[in-house]
């Protein structure tokens, strides 16, 4: 990642009085085109680097060959900070460069930098792939970052909104869709942030479980979110051409068998109930037929009742 750079740059250059682009270039293993390019981004970026051409020139950092940051604020390393941190495939390289670009923040800012660099994890795979707005995400991680407990409003689909009272711990990001990760009198538990309707502060410190860490904490609650996704199996056939939107529906929990004389393929599908799976297919209409199990048959039978009495007329 092209972020994950320019840090390493931006700490390369901290150790050395004058750097040329060729040098940077072996550091950070990247062509000399693209070490120029990451050095004028910095530049850019309002970093104090200047180059100077000619015999002996390079790159250098303006009034010596160190910066402590300073001119950073605190909001502006918070967000730094929730930005870098947020990738749960980060590299030990990066993780290594987000601890030293810490030590050298002013003595008052780092607990701050540390909490949020703790405060997110992404997950780039797939649940659904939806992109959601997040009015709440602020409060929610700042209270994170503070170690504030909080009462949140939170409406499942279709319900009204309800109070729970959480210790917050951090947010994960799924396909696009953010959740907060809280500790609750239930045990951890996870809440989508766009179904979140308000955050208001108990006065309470967030009590943070002792060894928790958020990547380890997360993927657990997201193999069990997925279990749930995939907890039965429907089995059927489907016309020719269907595949694609197939696919579009259920992603990578549709399977195929071999193609029939007549074109038709059977199907395995995985969902978190029959009835759920029989509602996404319905509107496939003739071109998908399930078989087994008879529950999900059923469902369907239903679901035709209810369409051709409604608009059968």
């Amino acid at each position: 990642m092209r972020a994950d750079r320019l840090v390493a740059a931006l700490l390369f250059l901290q150790t050395r009085q004058r750097v040329t682009a060729a040098e940077l270039a072996t550091e950070l293993d990247v062509s000399e085109r693209t070490a120029r390019r990451d050095l004028e981004a910095l530049a850019s970026a309002g970093i104090p680097v200047y180059s100077q051409a000619g015999q002996g020139g390079g790159w250098s950092l303006v009034g010596g060959a160190r910066t402590d940051l300073t001119g950073l604020t605190a909001p502006e390393i918070r967000e730094l900070f929730l930005l870098t941190g947020t990738d749960a495939h980060t590299s030990p390289q990066t993780r290594t460069a987000l601890r030293k670009l810490v030590r050298a923040l002013p003595a008052p800012l780092r607990d701050g930098a540390k909490a949020a660099a703790r405060a997110g994890v992404s997950d780039g795979t797939d649940w659904a792939g939806i992109e959601t707005e997040d009015a709440h995400l602020g409060p929610l991680q700042r209270a994170v970052v503070e170690a504030r407990q909080v009462r949140i409003g939170y409406a499942r689909p279709g319900g009204e909104p309800r109070e729970r009272t959480v210790h917050p711990l951090g947010t994960a990001s799924k396909s696009g869709v953010r959740h907060l990760v809280a500790d609750t009198e239930h045990g951890l538990r996870t809440f989508r942030v766009d179904r979140v309707t308000s955050v208001t502060e108990t006065g309470a410190p967030a009590v943070r479980p002792e060894g928790f860490d958020l990547p380890t904490a997360w993927r657990a609650l997201a193999a069990r979110m997925e279990d749930r996704m995939v907890a039965t199996t429907v089995r059927g056939r489907v016309a020719p051409g269907t595949e694609g939107i197939l696919e579009g529906l259920l992603g990578g929990r549709i399977r195929y068998g071999e193609r029939a004389p007549d074109g038709w393929r059977p199907i395995e599908a995985d969902g978190p109930s029959p009835e759920v799976i029989a509602a996404q297919l319905a509107g496939l209409g003739a071109r998908v037929e399930l078989l087994e199990p008879p529950e999900a048959r059923a469902a369907l039978s239903r679901i035709g009742t209810e369409l051709t009495s409604l608009y059968g007329a």
